[in-house]
């Protein structure tokens, strides 16, 4: 099968709800729709118990990290006491004291190549410990990218169309990464941290229980700071990425859009845009980065007054002869790796923060409502089928939105093999038609049958490989023009590409460019024109074989020579097969077996060219209105 991969929704006039063009979140109840996002969280504990559900998989590779955080945090935390012994050696041999006379070099060398092996032996644990931490955490980003990847594939139209496209962009890209940096950087930190705090405590409390009173005594202060800071700069992280969406969705837009705009002269416009949007984005950066590294010097600053208050205790004991001067050197040492850990957990903290925010815009579109499933109904008995091809829409009816009906009761039949041609003003549910065949979306009542089988029964992967597609706006993919063709059908020969090139007149301009079929085009087709491009797509549609054809003319912005071979070539498509075609130029369905004509949702003639002239109802006010808007343009 070959479509083209933009929605078809966007081809009829107000047909269906369309993307937004401005991309700038709105305020009020517009920020509450789903998949856009809020100024706060709405679920961070909820959030963190997906992220950790996601690690499950890799619960083996966790615990042998825990192993080692925990290995790694006893060497640590046994240094400082181990160095506070070669201290008290060389104090005591320096002052001969417990009997000592002079230092003991070979106790001393002992003690410090034990710190040595431990210190080295930590920092091997550490390098090993980050490396599993690294490969689990991008599995996880891998498989949450696969997931992304595979639901924006369920996704109904309606839902891709309501939304930014640069937002979506920002949600599969920049907000997955920001998730693996904060999993990379807090999961061991935070762990790590956690462990030092609790085993420095039980060290300090070994070593001096008066000494960890006062050391103890700035934790309550320094959790009061963290808290409160980190509930400061939770929402400015939030608005940091909204707005990272909302400039890419510009971005995107005026990218994609770069010579409508050029050609109306909105430069200046879209800059204001972005640049009100950058100013915004700026802010929301600048109070968030702000906020999280202002919390480290807040915290750095508590811990010195601890360390001060230490020393002045401390001296008074060791003079007093409560403790040894290596014990005091030792606290000292803890004090600070008691206080590091606080402030590498707030800043973390931070981090993680960032990381949730994230996280939750992208479970907001895994959790969005997906199209229904395959299958909708019972199995009902079908018709039997002489030809394949037939389709029959019966009593169907369908709205976008509850308070406006598109389409009611309509019926209506297509033969195999004939063409059915549907004209009518804008809106009036022409496109809509090819989506509810194409099952994007699904009917409010009334069925269609392919073949006498209910579409709703037939799985949407087999129904639309009877489908072929040639939408309006074409579609190209970065690559040649053979492996364009070729995307038809992947399994076909290089003599079944090059035969359908020559049926639809691809193979005739072809010879005329630098390599033939193995041009690269870019993705928007920019280095051919819009009638090659055409005829490539019906190419592709072609070599598909569907059994069921849709054509959305696009032949208005081509010139005559070009227009006459694109419909030589859909006239070589629609060959033996059932046709729809959705007409813009009248002229182009004189010879189609049926004409629709719609309004309202509504069929109100039927007939081919002939009949429907000689009735003089719409048909005929139709055409005459064209053609005499084609005299007057000629005149």
């Amino acid at each position: 099968m070959s479509t083209e991969t933009k929605p078809a929704a966007a081809a009829d006039g107000n047909d269906a709800p369309k993307p937004m063009m401005d991309a700038r979140p709105a305020a009020g109840p517009r920020m509450h729709t789903v998949g856009v996002p809020m100024e706060k969280s709405k679920d961070f504990r909820g959030t963190s118990r997906r992220m950790l559900a996601r690690l499950r998989p890799e619960r083996i590779g966790v615990t042998f990290i825990l192993v080692l955080a925990v290995v790694s945090v006893v060497m640590v935390v046994l240094g400082p006491r181990i160095l506070g012994h070669a201290t008290n050696v060389v104090f005591d041999g320096i002052t001969h004291r417990n009997g000592a006379e002079g230092i003991d070099f070979t106790k001393l060398h002992n003690i410090l190549f034990l710190a040595l092996g431990l210190y080295a032996a930590s920092f091997v644990l550490g390098y090993l410990q980050a490396f599993l931490l690294a490969g689990i955490v991008q599995r996880t980003m891998r498989t949450m990218r696969n997931d992304v990847e595979a639901k924006l594939n369920r996704l109904p139209l309606g839902y891709v169309d309501r939304q930014p496209r640069g937002d979506l962009l920002s949600r599969v890209t920049n907000d997955i990464d920001n998730v693996a940096q904060s999993m990379q950087q807090t999961v061991s930190q935070l762990l790590t941290s956690a462990l030092t705090i609790a085993g420095v405590l039980v060290m300090m409390v070994l070593i001096s229980p008066a000494l960890s009173i006062v050391a103890i005594l700035t934790v309550p202060l320094s959790i009061y700071t963290m808290k409160a800071m980190a509930k400061r700069s939770k929402p400015r992280f939030m608005a940091q990425w909204k707005h990272t969406g909302a400039l890419n969705a510009q971005a995107e837009e005026v990218i994609t859009g770069h010579a409508i705009v050029k050609a109306f002269g909105r430069q200046g416009e879209a800059r204001e845009r972005f640049a009100a949007t950058n100013e915004e984005l700026y802010q929301a950066g600048f109070e968030a980065q702000f906020m999280s590294s202002s919390i480290q010097p807040a915290m750095m600053f508590l811990g010195n007054l601890g360390y001060v208050a230490i020393a002045v205790v401390g001296g008074l004991r060791v003079a007093s002869g409560a403790i040894g001067l290596g014990d005091v050197q030792a606290f000292i040492q803890y004090q600070r790796q008691f206080t590091m850990p606080l402030t590498n957990f707030a800043s973390m903290i931070n981090v993680l923060q960032s990381g949730i925010a994230s996280a939750e815009r992208v479970f907001e579109l895994l959790d969005a409502p997906e199209q229904t499933t395959e299958v909708n109904t019972a199995p009902a008995a079908t018709e039997p089928v002489t030809r394949p091809g037939r389709v029959a829409f019966e009593n169907v009816s369908f709205q976008y939105l509850p308070e406006r009906p598109l389409i009611t009761d309509l019926s209506l039949v297509a033969e195999p093999g004939t063409t059915v041609a549907i004209v009518g003003p804008t809106g009036a549910g022409k496109t809509t038609l090819v989506n509810l065949l194409m099952r994007f979306y699904e009917l409010d009542e009334g069925r269609i049958t392919l073949d006498g089988r209910d579409i709703a029964q037939i799985p949407r992967s087999e129904l639309r490989s009877n489908l072929g597609m040639v939408l309006q706006d074409t579609w190209l993919f970065g690559g040649t023009i053979y492996d364009n063709i070729r995307y038809g059908d992947l399994d076909a020969t290089h003599e079944q590409v090059i035969e359908a090139a020559r049926a639809t007149y691809v193979d005739r301009f072809v010879h005329t460019l630098p390599n033939g079929y193995e041009t690269v085009i870019d993705d928007e087709g920019g280095n051919v024109s819009a009638g090659q491009k055409q005829l490539i797509t019906i190419a592709r549609a072609f070599l598909s074989k569907p059994t069921i054809l849709i054509l959305d003319e696009a032949t208005s912005s081509v010139d005559t020579r070009t227009e006459v071979l694109i419909q030589r070539a859909m006239a070589a498509l629609r060959s033996d097969r059932t046709s729809f075609v959705i007409a813009h130029r009248l002229s182009t369905i004189r010879d189609a077996d049926t004409i629709l004509v719609m309004d309202a949702g509504r069929i109100v003639e039927q007939g081919n060219h002939r009949e429907l002239l000689a009735r003089g109802g719409a048909y005929y006010t139709l055409y005459q209105s064209q053609f005499a808007a084609a005299a007057t343009d000629v005149a």
